[in-house]
């Protein structure tokens, strides 16, 4: 399962939440799983359970920063595929280069 998600601490008090959001970042890093952290969201690939255990913690992570969180999340479920983090921005730049 791919699970691109971005969770935003809000009420905090601060007009950054670049400390709370960079903790949270570090326990998916943490996490061993496959991961990469772009402007707008985070991906992680694993298994469902990996994945929504992982995203306990980060949810439980961001609680410690606000009173409440905006949390936007996508999943690609795809059983029996591993990598696809990679392989399916692989296809497309296969494709461009291709062009």
């Amino acid at each position: 399962m791919l699970a691109a998600f971005s969770i935003t601490p809000l009420g905090g008090g601060s007009d950054s939440v670049g400390e709370a959001v960079a903790r949270i970042v570090a326990i998916v890093r943490d996490s061993g799983l496959p991961n990469e952290t772009t402007a707008m969201f985070t991906t992680v690939e694993g298994t469902p359970e990996e994945v929504f255990a992982l995203l306990q913690r980060c949810i439980a992570e961001g609680e410690q920063h606000a009173p409440r969180l905006s949390i936007t999340a996508k999943f690609d479920h795809r059983p029996g595929h591993t990598g696809t983090l990679r392989t399916k921005v692989e296809r497309v730049e296969r494709v461009l280069d291709q062009g």
